[in-house]
């Protein structure tokens, strides 16, 4: 299985309001830290299974470059504790698809990492919810700031040049596709795919419930604000006379 250059696209099965969720299968996710697909060489790596039923028994397991099933402690420098996987100083040949499996060979939520030595594109390890904001990075360690100015481009097309951040700020479905960047002396990272999840029922119907709670509300308020306005009124009016009739009977007693 090939993934260098153009990250494989993996369908996952998620929940959206017509199915989307968290890139999640079940209540498994595998957790990558630094949270991004594309990681320099000579860096420590660190890709945990959590699992929100608190079962064990999970690992980390990967396909190489070449198309080789590896588990995390066969690694060059990767030793496997638990159900977390680290690797103290990655390598370009540590590029692969990596997924959590159960004790049972079920396999869950794999994810597409790529190690480079030059350029990389910090880009998220999750699909990103319709409506969020995106922003992506170029990245290169041997200098100053590790942010450059550069190119980004989407399916072969340019998109943004010469920024230090491309930005998205409502992504929909359509931004859903291959993403790298390119700088004019540092070279050009690999390619990125970045999925575009809807959101889902459970989230809609919360969002509507809110709306519609927020509206009733505001309508309860506005409807009781004119009567309180009339109370307040007649009240202050109440009292001015009052104090009329004190201070005129004071005068008359004088």
């Amino acid at each position: 299985m090939a993934v260098r250059g153009a990250a494989t696209v993996l369908k996952l099965r998620r929940r959206s309001c017509s199915g989307g969720s968290r890139t999640t299968t079940g209540l498994v996710s595998l957790i990558v830290s630094p949270s991004r697909t594309q990681h320099f060489t000579s860096v420590s790596l660190s890709l945990s299974c959590e699992d929100q039923s608190n079962s064990t028994g999970w690992r980390v397991r990967r396909y190489t470059d070449g198309g080789r099933l590896e588990d995390c402690s066969s690694l060059r420098r990767g030793s496997q504790t638990g159900s977390t996987c680290t690797i103290s100083s990655t390598i370009t040949s540590d590029t692969g698809v990596y997924w959590c499996e159960s004790e049972s060979g079920v396999k869950h939520h794999p994810v597409n990492i790529t190690v480079h030595s030059g350029v990389i594109l910090e880009s998220p390890v999750h699909p990103v919810t319709e409506g969020d904001h995106l922003i992506l990075h170029c990245l290169y360690r041997h200098t100053t700031s590790p942010n450059l100015r550069a190119d980004f481009y989407k399916d072969g097309s340019l998109i943004q040049n010469q920024t230090t951040e491309m930005s998205i700020t409502t992504v929909s479905k359509s931004h859903e596709g291959f993403y790298y960047c390119k700088h004019p002396e540092r070279g050009e990272s690999p390619k990125s795919w970045i999925s575009v999840r809807r959101v889902s029922n459970d989230h809609c119907l919360f969002h509507s419930e809110s709306q519609i709670c927020f509206l009733n509300i505001l309508s309860s308020v506005l409807t009781v604000c004119p009567y309180l306005l009339v109370t307040v009124v007649l009240i202050f009016k109440c009292c001015r006379m009052r104090g009329w009739r004190r201070a005129a009977g004071v005068m008359v007693y004088l």
